[in-house]
């Protein structure tokens, strides 16, 4: 009997993704640049320039949905500023 291997398929990494789109509009826009170079140098430069560039970049999480129970608007509540008079205390007359 022959075992078959069952392979889901893996989400990949946001950052993965970013880097494999930025790098193919990196190979794309320099094309002068490839042929200088050649192809095997010029793909190891766009890679580290495409690392340099998604440095940093927080992928977005995408956010949770609450249950809407009650869709009424509270009605906001407001604190009125009452001043009161300060009264004024005499000041301690030291002994000599």
């Amino acid at each position: 009997m022959s075992a078959k291997l069952i392979t889901e398929k893996k989400k990949q990494n946001p950052k993965d993704t970013i880097l494999k789109e930025i790098t193919l509009q990196l190979s794309q826009a320099l094309p002068a640049i490839k042929e200088s170079l050649g192809e095997k140098k010029f793909g190891k430069r766009i890679k580290k320039a495409g690392k340099l560039l998604i440095k940093g970049i927080k992928p977005s999480v995408p956010k949770k949905t609450t249950s809407t129970k009650s869709t009424v608007a509270k009605p906001k509540v407001t604190k009125s500023k009452i001043s009161l008079p300060v009264k004024k205390t005499a000041k301690a007359v030291s002994r000599k």
